[in-house]
């Protein structure tokens, strides 16, 4: 870490441990703290100046969400993409936003269909090379569906459970079009504001099952970031979506 690179993120007048637990939180899903790197409480300590109280508590919630790990004899380093952590995530995810969108279809509020068409539009205005600033959209978007059906306490719980997800889903952006994300997006969007839960419920679906059939390339494109699992790569696809055959797993 070069020293006092991000010093100007910290607002002194705010708790000083939520602000740096969120920070190295971006940074490791960003994979700017690569897996596998170690991590020192006293070198970020001295980035971020503030004494390694914080720092200390900051890497205990990140340890939590298991993008953090103690080592024996190494100390604290960037954990690698746990692949159960993160099928497991998008099953959740699934489930709990396809019951987001069945409640904002069936009120399809026209002030939340501007809010969310203009978020789409913004989304569309990226440079495909910001992505940072289309993971922001991304989850600003997720989120205000989370609030909107009246959830965002159910969207916290998520958002400590979903880390290795986001890891994932940033990689994805080196790899795949955003424009194909934001597509789905708009799927979901027009199926609210037409209130057809059908056809919400299944946009969201597909939308959070892509990862499933983009997991191994982004895996086999990033292999220092990921753990493999006991057994070896587990078969993510085929997951159908309520009313379709089931095709069996792919050989």
């Amino acid at each position: 870490m070069q020293p006092k690179e991000h010093i100007d993120v910290l607002d002194p007048a705010l708790p000083i441990t939520p602000q740096v637990t969120r920070h190295l939180r971006e940074r490791i899903i960003r994979n700017d703290l690569k897996a596998g790197n170690r991590i020192s409480e006293t070198e970020i300590a001295r980035a971020y100046e503030v004494s390694r109280q914080p720092v200390r508590e900051a890497f205990i919630k990140l340890a939590e969400q298991g993008l953090l790990a103690v080592l024996p004899q190494r100390g604290t380093v960037v954990t690698r993409i746990n692949w159960t952590d993160v099928l497991d995530a998008r099953f959740l995810r699934e489930a709990i936003e396809a019951d987001f969108v069945t409640i904002l279809a069936a009120r399809s509020e026209p002030a939340l269909i501007i809010d969310l068409r203009e978020q789409i539009a913004a989304q569309r205005a990226v440079d495909p090379q910001d992505y940072q600033r289309f993971n922001a959209l991304d989850e600003t978007f997720h989120r205000t569906l989370a609030e909107a059906a009246g959830k965002a306490g159910a969207w916290r719980l998520l958002e400590g459970l979903k880390a290795q997800m986001d890891r994932v889903r940033f990689l994805a952006l080196a790899q795949f079009p955003m424009n194909r994300l934001i597509d789905q997006h708009e799927a979901v969007v027009e199926g609210i504001a037409g209130g057809d839960h059908d056809t919400a419920v299944r946009a969201i679906r597909l939308h959070l099952r892509e990862i499933l059939s983009d997991l191994p390339a982004i895996q086999a494109a990033n292999p220092d970031a990921f753990a493999l699992p006991e057994g070896g790569i587990p078969d993510p696809l085929n997951v159908p979506l309520p009313g379709t055959p089931s095709e069996g797993p792919k050989t």
